[in-house]
């Protein structure tokens, strides 16, 4: 006998039987339609450069978590590790900027990054990626930190806190920077290898290392907010202030920076109760320069990435569930021959937009029946011998009709 295949380590299957995991996807699906975001999806794989010239050298994707290849055309290409450079790619090959703005997408898809696999933690994990392209006003910030909210409410999430923060922008970064680096100057010891290199391409890269000792020492370096413009402290209040009129809570943390160079002004976290790397489950923030590092004009943008696999632990944390969906019918036949007659009235019915199933085991009748009461179907349609059929429906008395227009 060969072997058996197993999916590859840090990777895991979603089953026909994870109803939690579908009943997200399709709230996420329901709340982006009423929210105004349309779906874009796009390859699996980028030019590696896209992600080297936007993430940053210095970020941990880029430095230590890519998966980057050759192919047979020793072109340089990458599985996608996030969401947000591949849709301002798209956005500026097709044009996009000539549609209304802002353009509202949306991309529930896998991203690909190597590290060391874990409860939460995936080489392959799935992501819901929400991005406004088109837009500079800070309303727009507020409804995409909300919509995050709400979609927590949905889905039964209330342990958590948002953690906000603005990171300045290219006139007012300038300076803080150079305040960050004296401050290192004079604290040499905490500047190892890894700092070192952070500071030599992105030095506000630091404030997302793991490291808890150097993170306790920043605690007392300067800080981003401290150093904001006019016109950046201005967008932050505005920020602010609308979440405000949502009802969302926030609490403003110093030392957000987020993972990626892209990253301009708003940054945003939300955390739940899990501990260590995935108590994170969605981060993200405004990103007013990447559609214009990826060749587009200048054009200001802002989204997130929340991880589904650190939702759904968050919600079995909290006890949520989720049953399969239910069947509107469930088709039983007293003979096998009877089958044929009763095809094209399923067919119908599933045109007519109700959900119908039948058996293809060969059960018995009794194991039709039970195979009915697993798929939950509202009700049951007997085909008899005699032509006649028995409707048996939840919560009324069985009857028998001779023709299946009476249903």
């Amino acid at each position: 006998m060969s072997s058996k295949f197993q999916a590859p380590r840090g990777t895991h299957d979603v089953l026909p039987r994870d109803h939690l995991w579908w009943s997200v996807i399709r709230t996420i699906e329901e709340q982006c339609a009423q929210y105004g975001w349309s779906r874009v999806a796009t390859p699996g794989f980028e030019d590696t450069s896209l992600f080297e010239r936007t993430a940053g050298e210095a970020s941990d994707v880029v430095h230590k978590e890519m998966y980057t290849f050759e192919d047979r055309g020793d072109r340089s290409l990458t599985l996608r590790p996030e969401g947000t450079a591949p849709i301002a790619r798209a956005y500026v090959e097709h044009g996009l900027s000539q549609e209304p703005q802002p353009v509202k997408a949306y991309a529930i898809a896998p991203m690909y990054r190597y590290s060391r696999p874990g409860r939460g933690r995936y080489r392959e994990h799935w992501q819901l990626s929400l991005e406004a392209i088109g837009s500079a006003d800070p309303a727009v910030d507020a409804e995409v930190i909300q919509f995050y909210a709400e979609l927590l409410r949905r889905l039964g999430v209330t342990e958590w806190e948002l953690r906000l923060n603005s990171i300045g922008d290219e006139n007012c970064r300038p300076h803080y920077v150079e305040r960050l680096n004296e401050w290192l100057d004079a604290h040499p010891d905490l500047v190892d290898e890894e700092v070192a290199h952070k500071r030599a391409t992105s030095v506000l890269q630091i404030f997302d290392m793991k490291n808890e000792r150097l993170l306790e020492a920043l605690a007392d370096a300067p800080k981003i907010g401290e150093a904001l413009c006019d016109a950046c402290r201005e967008h932050f209040d505005a920020v602010k202030t609308y979440l405000d009129h949502y009802a969302v809570p926030y609490v403003v943390d110093p030392v957000l920076v987020r993972g990626l160079d892209y990253y301009t002004r708003t940054t945003f976290e939300f955390v739940g109760q899990e501990e260590n790397v995935n108590s994170t489950i969605c981060g993200g923030g405004r990103y007013d320069g990447l559609v214009e590092a990826v060749g587009g004009p200048a054009t200001p943008g802002i989204g997130f990435g929340g991880g589904l696999e650190r939702l759904l632990l968050a919600m079995e944390r909290e006890g949520v569930s989720a049953e399969a969906p239910r069947l509107d019918l469930f088709v039983a036949f007293e003979e096998p021959e009877l089958r044929g007659r009763l095809l094209p009235q399923i067919a119908q019915w599933r045109a007519e937009g109700r959900s119908v199933d039948t058996d293809y085991a060969g059960r018995s009748m009794k194991g039709q029946l039970t195979q009915a009461q697993r798929l939950g179907a509202e009700a049951v349609v007997v085909a008899h011998s005699d032509g006649t059929y028995e409707v048996r429906r939840r919560g009324e008395e069985d009857r028998v009709v001779q023709s299946l227009s009476e249903l």
